[in-house]
């Protein structure tokens, strides 16, 4: 049996990459610099409204994302997006960005995918990564997004899987993670 389908509507790449930029931009302007909140600016706020403080500025951003140069560009409950630009800083000895640098983007993307559900007593860390590396980024890639997305959500265990692709919808890897879920000591 043949499924037939329509063929997805196609955006011109150029334009994606000019929308991209542009995103990111943006964002960099809102953000603050990196540092960690205090307890009481934490405190009550469920995962979501956490980032949506964090990306009004209201809040510091996470030091990794001023490491290695990725920041948040879109996040819904479920759901959560970083683009970055992979860079000579991020090469690892023979001549291609490290995986190290794919891993911190999945990582961050599932992660807070999982943590844009939670409730403001709730808190989650990884207990398992996988990683699947696909082909590999150089600085000739671009920006590259790692999009997260929750498959389920219990009391105790968050899963999700994430992917990065470029700007021409290239996959470059794509990962699934588990997180233990728990309270808010």
């Amino acid at each position: 049996m043949t499924i037939e389908r329509e063929p997805a509507a196609v955006e011109d790449p150029e334009a994606v990459l000019l929308r991209w930029k542009a995103a990111e931009a943006a964002v960099r302007e809102r953000l603050a610099g990196p540092g960690l909140g205090s307890k009481a600016d934490l405190r009550g706020k469920s995962g979501l409204e956490f980032f949506q403080a964090m990306s009004q500025g209201a809040l510091p951003s996470p030091g990794i994302g001023a490491l290695l140069g990725f920041v948040p560009v879109e996040f819904e409950e479920g759901r959560f997006v970083f683009q970055g630009t992979p860079a000579l800083e991020h090469y690892n000895p023979i001549g291609t960005v490290h995986g190290g640098y794919a891993a911190t983007l999945l990582d961050s993307s599932v992660g807070c995918a999982i943590h844009t559900m939670l409730p403001g007593d709730r808190a989650y860390t990884t207990l398992e990564l996988k990683v699947n590396y696909i082909r590999p980024m150089t600085v000739d890639t671009g920006p590259v997004r790692a999009e997260g997305k929750v498959v389920s959500l219990t009391r105790q265990v968050g899963i999700a899987e994430g992917r990065i692709t470029d700007w021409r919808g290239k996959l470059y890897a794509f990962a699934t993670t588990t997180c233990l879920i728990f309270s808010v000591p």
